[in-house]
């Protein structure tokens, strides 16, 4: 994908300015500012009029409210990502119950804006792929104030450390509030018990070799697509972990 097309609605002039120029500078995947809109109603006239990848939208507006308006797109069989703009981080789960791909709170840094724009672009180049059975699953992680959305497609394992989740993805780590039982429960075709605290997702496992972890010589690890560490393998769950290696991929 070469350009997102992009709508920017907020009813601030200066801050769909400051938008404009952070979108300039950013880099892989660009945005195209196709048109702005000061409201919702001016919005929706634009969504009407033409065809957008992205919508980034402010929460707080006068008529038509940028939740109201995120609502309605959800139920056009092509709708663009929506990436929430807003100086109020309150309204983020809110926000991800409504599929938006990511939630910026104001003054937007340009990084973020960046990870923004990767989302969106995953976002529409899923959409316009092959068809999929449902809705992609995903984990809202609470990281110091903001709520992060990570695809369950992306987990590569879960650890339960402490009272929390480590959840690792290929490009780094979270920190989760759950139960790991709750979790293998509600996914056993996704995930496998590899340790009383570890599971691991089938599909990412390349090897299972043995590890000397320096207590037990004769243990034995994964190792996993995407990441550099291997995940300890207890001698109960030896057995299940050999099956899943049986399994087509």
């Amino acid at each position: 994908m070469n350009l997102l097309r992009t709508l920017i609605v907020d009813d601030e002039m200066l801050a769909r300015s400051r938008l404009r120029t952070l979108l300039a500078d950013c880099r892989a995947p660009r945005a195209e500012v196709v048109a702005e809109a000061a409201n919702g109603a001016e919005a929706l006239a634009q969504l009407h009029a033409s065809d957008f990848d992205l919508v980034l939208l402010d929460i707080h507006m006068p008529g038509v409210d940028g939740i109201a308006l995120a609502r309605g797109l959800r139920e056009r069989v092509a709708a663009p990502a929506v990436v929430f703009v807003t100086a109020h981080p309150t309204h983020a789960v809110t926000a991800f119950e409504l599929d938006a791909v990511d939630y910026l709170t104001k003054p937007v840094r340009a990084e973020r804006l960046q990870q923004a724009l990767q989302k969106a672009e995953r976002f529409v180049r899923d959409r316009r792929g092959p068809p999929t059975d449902g809705p992609q699953e995903v984990l809202l992680i609470q990281d110091r104030g903001r709520t992060e959305r990570v695809l369950l497609s992306e987990v590569l394992y879960l650890k339960s450390e402490f009272k929390y989740l480590t959840v690792r993805t290929a490009s780094r780590s979270h920190i989760y509030d759950g139960s790991l039982s709750e979790l293998e429960e509600r996914y056993p075709s996704r995930f496998v018990r590899v340790h009383r605290n570890a599971l691991v997702a089938r599909q990412a496992i390349r090897a299972l070799e043995k590890y000397d972890d320096g207590e037990d010589a004769e243990g034995w690890a994964l190792r996993l697509d995407g990441i550099p560490e291997p995940v300890v393998v207890s001698r109960r769950q030896l057995p299940a972990v050999r099956e899943v290696l049986k399994e087509p991929r």
